[in-house]
């Protein structure tokens, strides 16, 4: 499973609004890159697959790839807001070594 954080789930309310996606979905995901050898992907979305993971979650739809799932799985979304900048954090049980960043991990 995974879940967002009440100011995750918040911030990410805000952001579809702003956007008009109210009736998106939240997806999540992986790719090979960054500096620890998967990246964090994060966006919205409007079409789902049936291969999909999905989590429902205060009215919040997240979906994630089935590949990127096996990576996944018990990560916890957060977002924090702090002098160094703000964005979303990845609390990912999986992750093996994540960069300073916090965008990059390896399992």
């Amino acid at each position: 499973m995974i879940q967002l954080t009440e100011k995750a789930t918040t911030k990410v309310r805000e952001i579809m609004e702003r956007e008009n996606k109210s009736e998106w979905m939240l997806r999540m995901g992986v790719r090979g890159g960054g500096c620890s050898g998967f990246k964090y992907l994060l966006g919205f979305d409007n079409q789902k697959s049936d291969e999909d993971e999905v989590f429902a979650q205060d009215g919040i739809t997240l979906v994630c790839d089935t590949r990127s799932y096996l990576y996944l799985n018990g990560t916890e979304i957060d977002y924090e807001d702090g002098l160094n900048g703000s964005g979303f954090v990845f609390k990912n049980p999986n992750a093996t070594k994540s960069c300073g960043c916090g965008q990059s991990f390896s399992s």
